[in-house]
Order: structure tokens, then C-alpha cells, then sequence
């Protein structure tokens, strides 16, 4: 698609591609904010993960597990926050379709807080 970064993001210099199968790509950001957090996105353009199709769906889920291992091995996170971004209003900045997989460490200022906090740290607890 037109002016997408994602639909070639091989060829942006902000990202490192670290492995690929059929249909998706796994890269970092050159300039992280957490270390080792990168994003799975599919080759062809497609806005949402409900846009995927059943074996890209399948590909991100194989691709996601060899992630997994591939952190596990050279950051050795304590947990992990992994998620999709869907339209504007739920967050979604660049619409191509991207699962962000989030390493977290427990010396990290936000640790313990999952993708839910900001909506959890208003709620009064009894």
C-alpha cells in the first residue's frame, strides 16, 4: 500500500530484522524504550489483525513462539506484555497490522504493570 512504513519495513533503517517465515516479519526498533521490544508484521498489507488471513494468522502464531525463544536466549526478560493495536481509538498508529511483543524485566519502574494499568490505577480497591 501507498506511503505504508510497514509494508516494506525491511527497507527502514529505524528497524533491524531479526527473522522471518512466509508471511510476517520480525524486527526491533534500532532506539529502543524497553530493550528487545519489537513487533510481528505481516508481509502484505493488512490493516487489523482481523484482516488476516487463517495461515498469516498461523505464521504469526509459529513466528511468535521462535520470538519467544530468541528473547528468552539474548535478554532473558522476566515477563512479557504482548498485544495488537486495532483502529485509531484502541491505540493503532500505523495501519498495517503489527503484534507487538514486549519483553519486561523486574528492575524495570513499571514492572508488575500489565496492558491494563492505566485503566485499573483509577479503580478504588476494597
Amino acid at each position: 500500500m501507498l506511503n505504508c512504513p510497514y509494508c516494506n519495513i525491511s527497507n527502514d533503517n529505524r528497524h533491524e530484522v531479526i527473522m522471518s517465515n512466509e508471511s510476517c516479519t520480525y524486527t526491533l526498533l534500532k532506539e529502543q524504550e524497553i530493550k528487545g521490544a519489537g513487533i510481528i508484521v505481516p508481509k502484505e498489507h493488512r490493516e487489523t489483525v482481523f484482516d488476516l488471513t487463517q495461515d498469516e494468522w498461523n505464521e504469526t502464531f509459529q513466528l511468535l513462539q521462535e520470538v519467544k525463544l530468541y528473547l528468552d536466549q539474548n535478554y532473558k526478560p522476566d515477563g512479557y506484555n504482548v498485544g495488537w493495536n486495532c483502529g485509531h481509538v484502541g491505540g493503532q498508529h500505523v495501519f498495517h497490522s503489527h503484534l507487538h511483543v514486549i519483553p519486561r524485566y523486574a528492575d524495570e519502574s513499571m514492572a508488575g504493570k500489565g496492558i491494563r494499568y492505566l485503566f485499573k490505577k483509577n479503580q478504588k480497591v476494597d
